[in-house]
């Protein structure tokens, strides 16, 4: 198929306008689905013009990347291979040789960081890495000491480009100032639109493109998930606030705005919550994850779904009537990084 690129800001960094999130093919949504079967998933993803893939370390750990790394081996010139620093994947204390003990599982020291690079550039088989993200923000550790530790890898050519995950405003200043920031990736949909009110002004402003995480709201906003679905009990979904039976059914509602919408775009729910995203900033990049090939199918017809500035206003005028229930995480998780 012919796809749309799109250029993540002004950083220079062009990808295609719908990514692919692969954490679900290791981690945290139920059993690990076949390797042989996830690899034909990412080359069959690769085929439909997709060339913009999205890894962690701390995904299986590690073997997200290695997965990637294999799949993609044979067209690592023509794709933009996504990855992340930032977590121990150890003990939740870890001391420091000053006495401080770290907090969460969160570790963006530059020694770490480095280490994490090697190890990450070993497991996806690649000399590069096109864009690294630092996962969450390390409260112990600065940014411009971070950013710094990523420009000195850029320098060394084992980083194209730095990106942010899940952090604020101030943070992206902060972190721009000392090496530029390509890409924020963060949760955004119709279900979580926080980044609307301070952090998609500061990227506008500084030219940093933004690639959503979880647009599809990890697959409520499909319309497959009612107050009656049950998730496996290695399906991190089952520990949200936000998934629980009471808060699926009064979130309902979203869902049946865009399943009218979709009715008459001739679309699936899925594609509208996606052309709903595109159509908010053109360097915007949503990632959304799937399993299995008619998912894959489905999320980049929402390319072909045009939604008119009437379309956008009447989804925005319905929203507004609309409050979400339900923590995004549960309050242990939700102070893991600061912003």
């Amino acid at each position: 198929m012919n796809m749309e690129m799109r250029k993540l800001g002004r950083s220079g960094l062009e990808v295609s306008a719908i990514g692919l999130g692969c954490m679900g093919m290791s981690a945290n949504l139920g059993p690990a689905p076949d390797r042989g079967e996830m690899i034909a998933l990412l080359r069959a993803a690769f085929e439909r013009g997709v060339r913009f893939f999205d890894t962690a370390e701390v995904y299986g750990p590690y073997v997200n990347e290695e997965l990637v790394g294999e799949a993609l081996a044979p067209v690592r010139d023509q794709v933009i291979i996504a990855t992340k620093f930032g977590f121990t994947n150890g003990p939740n204390a870890v001391p420091l040789s000053d006495g401080l003990v770290r907090w969460g599982d969160l570790d963006s020291r530059p020694e770490h960081i480095r280490q994490a690079v090697d190890g990450s550039l070993k497991r996806l088989g690649v000399e590069v890495i096109d864009l690294l993200y630092q996962h969450r923000v390390d409260p112990l550790v600065p940014i411009e000491e971070v950013a710094g530790t990523v420009q000195d890898l850029i320098l060394h050519g084992k980083v194209k480009y730095f990106g942010l995950s899940e952090a604020g405003a101030d943070t992206i200043r902060r972190a721009h100032s000392v090496q530029p920031v390509s890409a924020l990736q963060s949760e955004y949909s119709l279900w979580w639109r926080q980044p609307e009110q301070d952090v998609l002004p500061v990227l506008e402003e500084l030219g940093i493109g933004f690639v959503p995480f979880s647009p599809l709201g990890r697959g409520f906003l499909t319309g497959k998930i009612d107050a009656d679905t049950k998730f496996h009990s290695t399906d991190f979904r089952s520990s949200l606030p936000r998934f629980t039976p009471e808060a699926r059914q009064a979130n309902q509602a979203l869902v049946d705005l865009l399943a009218d919408m979709a009715a008459k775009k001739q679309a699936t729910t899925a594609q509208v919550a996606l052309a709903w995203l595109l159509a908010q900033k053109p360097w915007i990049v949503p990632i959304p994850g799937t399993t299995r090939l008619p998912r894959l199918e489905e999320n980049l017809g929402a390319l072909q779904v045009q939604l008119t500035p009437e379309d956008l206003q009447e989804i925005e005028k319905t929203a507004a009537t609309i409050t979400v229930q339900g923590a995004r995480y549960p309050e242990a998780y939700a102070k893991l990084g600061g912003r």
